[in-house]
């Protein structure tokens, strides 16, 4: 193929212009294989919950009402 600006350049035999091919003809898609829809199951949860599914809360002696452990006094 020769450069508009070059002229050095010389054409090969073999690389002229493509001849327009005629045109394949169109194949509609494949239909798409449909996934069977996964089943959904509940999960037991580990610990008890009330009606808006949040664990429900149990007094622990260990800790104070905010959460925070509580300290014993330093026996030696």
């Amino acid at each position: 193929m020769r450069d508009k600006k070059d002229n050095a350049t010389f054409d090969l035999p073999g690389f002229g212009p493509a001849e327009p091919l005629a045109p394949e003809p169109k194949r509609p898609p494949a239909p798409r294989a449909r996934r069977p829809a996964l089943k959904q199951e509940q999960m037991q949860l580990l610990e008890d919950t009330d009606a808006s599914g949040l664990p429900v809360w149990r007094r622990d002696e260990g800790l104070d009402l905010t959460g925070l452990p509580v300290w014993g006094s330093a026996e030696l």
